[in-house]
């Protein structure tokens, strides 16, 4: 039955998905036993506005970015249109259109473009682990030619010594952005795993770092080759599981990495806070944040035009860390 209000829940085995369709279609957990995989909220679930910070909510889980991951305005065929920070979706209710023991249908509307996404998610258990296949259909419900740009939104939570993997010949990424400039400014090629700090010294990006080491990161990876492996792992080896998501790179040809060890949401002394411990896979349609910023990876929608997309997150049992 179709609804906004009541969670859902699906799992195979021992590993379980929540869904909060009130809270944006939010996958608010995923667990394996008794180990929650995705950042956990830092402030309490509750409603959103149509114009708060993502910092302002519980910046935790995985929800979906569209139409811009950061807040700007755009010109359209029916004048501006001004898209809020890390965009609509996880601002408003979705529809549960399906939902069974292992899989679950969401949509949900976009209001600062007429765009509507539908997300399937489908759970089974394989010989090493778990897969979610994930199905993206995305519709221009309006009477005008819009823009867009997606990225899926996964914070997966860490520990300090974890390691991101990606493909064997992949050596340089863009820099979106870096806590005080840490690694460089914006739009600078780095060189992956290893790269030099502003400080002059070497850092191993792979490596997950501690909580108080204060880093937040966004890089991107890509655009990625139709024949090119595209995926990226966190190997998570105190909990003995690999995570890998994968992605058709001939449809969403980039991929984002939001590394962020207590470095982000910034804390001020007389207001301290929680901070994001986690690391984000983000396949994504652009290798920029903002939808304002224009290039060969820019997308449009005409009236009643719809594409699809996927993506799977592999769940794997590893050797566990001694």
């Amino acid at each position: 039955m179709a609804g906004t209000e009541e969670n859902v829940v699906i799992g195979a085995g021992d590993c379980t998905v929540t869904l909060m369709p009130a809270l944006g279609g939010k996958i608010a957990s995923l667990r394996v036993g008794a180990n929650e995989l995705l950042q956990t909220p830092l402030k309490s679930l509750g409603p959103r506005t149509r114009t708060m910070d993502f910092s302002e909510s519980d910046a935790s889980g995985w929800d979906e970015c569209l139409p811009s991951v950061a807040g700007c305005t755009i010109e359209t065929e029916a004048g501006p249109a001004t898209i809020p920070d890390h965009g609509d979706l996880w601002r408003v209710p979705w529809q549960v259109l399906q939902s069974s023991q292992d899989s679950a249908t969401l949509r949900g509307n976009c209001f600062s473009l007429p765009l509507q996404l539908t997300r399937s998610l489908i759970l089974s258990e394989a010989a090493s682990g778990w897969r979610i296949e994930l199905l993206y259909s995305l519709t221009n419900m309006g009477a005008y030619r819009v823009p867009w740009a997606w990225c899926a939104h996964p914070l997966f939570a860490v520990d300090a010594g974890d390691r991101i993997t990606l493909p064997e010949g992949l050596n340089t990424l863009r820099l979106e952005g870096s806590g005080c400039n840490r690694i460089g400014a914006s739009g600078d090629s780095l060189l992956w795993p290893v790269t030099r700090q502003k400080d002059g010294t070497n850092t191993d990006l792979s490596l997950v770092s501690s909580l108080d080491s204060g880093i937040g990161d966004k890089l991107f990876a890509g655009p990625f080759a139709p024949a090119q492996s595209s995926w990226c792992a966190l190997e998570r080896a105190r909990i003995g599981l690999r995570l890998t998501v994968r992605f058709e790179s001939s449809l969403t040809p980039y991929l984002g990495l939001w590394l962020c060890y207590g470095g982000w949401p910034a804390n001020h002394s007389d207001s301290p806070g929680p901070t994001q411990f986690c690391v984000a896979a983000e396949p994504a349609t652009a290798p920029v944040d903002s939808l304002q910023q224009t290039g060969p990876w820019s997308r449009w929608l005409d009236p009643g035009e719809t594409v699809n997309w996927p993506m799977e997150l592999l769940i794997d049992r590893i050797a566990k860390s001694s």
